[in-house]
């Protein structure tokens, strides 16, 4: 009787165990369903406020603060010169940061700002230069200070600065390529640079490269990403040599739009040549079999099989 009663209880404890876990599958299915309507709540949150107004989430600073950290726009912190206007190196609450300033007779200028805060404000990435702040009384940008400058700059050595090595060129080409899948892929709706040229990529104090002046970027409606690949625009922007020849003849802008830009910039990461007619110069060159007469000079160990292969996909970039 006691063996009987020692199977019953068995028995029964297995039973409750069998049950307990049932409720705690139904309980983990309740609370994963829970979980799916809140993140699904969310992302509409998300969507609605990215589709008319984009929260802030950068620092506003005051006229006063912007003047003192660039003693009062001094030239000897200036440090660039754009079409939107003067850049100065400044000093923020013991941060070195880029002060970008609004040139008062751009009539694109004021456009041009709120996009960049509308963009950077609500953006982060490795590859994308960080808007620390901004200026809107004095119409300023700050951005996080970049002790390399530009792509451009590097590329052409100004000031005798040395050669890019072909690795960190590489590298480079890259992290190019990673920002612009990110801008594509950006929600709610895929994002165009439309200006993107070596003087827009800048490059830290370890050479990592990020994309900056996204002023004339272009949210490009999901629909029309996804299925038309192509958005009529009034007027093509953007820096000539750069522009896809596409969008600058029919105003026809994609996702893909960038990527004519990219390939150019490829073929001068490779060469540190200008981006006039490159592409012709380098497809003659690689027909010729005279391809490494298009390397820079400046680099001695250039993996040509490996520059060659870079210098084919860039080609296939500029053909569209």
């Amino acid at each position: 009787m006691v063996v009987a009663d020692l199977e019953r209880l068995k028995c029964q404890a297995a039973m409750d165990a069998s049950q307990l876990r049932e409720r705690l599958v139904d309980l983990e299915e309740h609370k994963r369903r829970i979980a799916e309507q809140k993140a699904a709540r969310h992302e509409d949150e998300e969507r609605r406020l990215g589709t008319t107004q984009s929260p802030i989430s950068y620092r506003v600073y005051t006229l006063k603060e912007i003047e003192v950290g660039t003693d009062y726009f001094s030239s000897s912190l200036k440090i660039g010169e754009g079409g939107y206007g003067p850049v100065y190196r400044a000093m923020l609450q013991h941060t070195p940061v880029a002060i970008k300033v609004l040139r008062p007779n751009v009539s694109q200028g004021l456009k041009q700002f709120q996009q960049e805060i509308d963009v950077l404000g609500r953006m982060r990435h490795p590859n994308m230069v960080l808007l620390v702040g901004a200026c809107p009384e004095y119409g300023c940008l700050v951005y996080e200070y970049m002790e390399n400058g530009s792509l451009e700059d590097r590329l052409f050595r100004k000031n005798n600065s040395p050669p890019i090595p072909w690795k960190l060129r590489f590298k480079i080409a890259a992290e190019i390529a990673i920002a612009l899948l990110f801008l594509r892929d950006a929600k709610p709706e895929p994002m165009v640079h439309r200006d993107l040229k070596p003087a827009n990529i800048l490059l830290d104090g370890n050479y990592i490269s990020k994309i900056a002046d996204v002023g004339l970027a272009r949210l490009v409606p999901p629909t029309v990403a996804n299925e038309i690949t192509q958005y009529h625009m009034t007027a093509a922007a953007g820096t000539f040599c750069y522009i896809d020849p596409e969008y600058q003849q029919t105003g026809q802008l994609g996702t893909k739009s960038d990527i004519y830009s990219f390939g150019i910039i490829l073929l001068q990461l490779l060469t540190a040549r200008p981006p006039m007619a490159l592409s012709y110069h380098v497809e003659e060159a690689i027909d010729a079999g005279n391809f490494e007469e298009v390397l820079d000079p400046s680099i001695s160990d250039w993996p040509v099989q490996e520059a060659l292969s870079l210098a084919q996909l860039a080609l296939k970039c500029c053909e569209g």
